[in-house]
């Protein structure tokens, strides 16, 4: 089965920077989009990014021009660096995966989560 181990969550500064990342293990054929959402206590899960097997970008108005989100399908694992942090950024992180398989099925996968945490 697949699994998403994410990682590269923690505590920063203001302003500071953080890189996350999540692989994903098992029976992969294709992944169609790959990209991550967070939530903060006491809100709804909100989408942060995706990234398309095309290669098209799309962003929350929210992080345009401090973050950027990149795969690498070879390593089925796709990356958020995060700039210019802001306390309002602080949630659980979790990376999300749409695949298909062999019989062109299409299934979801979500990452554990990581916690990242902007002081002020």
């Amino acid at each position: 089965q697949v699994q998403l181990l994410e990682s590269g969550g923690g505590l920063v500064q203001d302003g500071g920077s953080l890189r996350l990342s999540c692989a994903a293990s098992g029976r992969i054929f294709s992944i169609n989009v790959m990209g991550w959402y967070r939530q903060a206590p006491g809100k709804q899960r909100e989408l942060v990014a995706t990234i398309s097997s095309g290669g098209n970008i799309n962003y929350a108005d929210s992080v345009k021009g401090r973050f950027t989100i990149s795969g690498d399908n070879a390593k089925n694992t796709v990356y958020l660096q995060m700039n210019s942090l802001k306390p309002e950024d602080t949630a659980v992180y979790y990376c999300h995966f749409k695949v298909r398989n062999g019989f062109s099925e299409v299934f979801y996968h979500w990452g554990q989560g990581t916690q990242v945490t902007v002081s002020s």
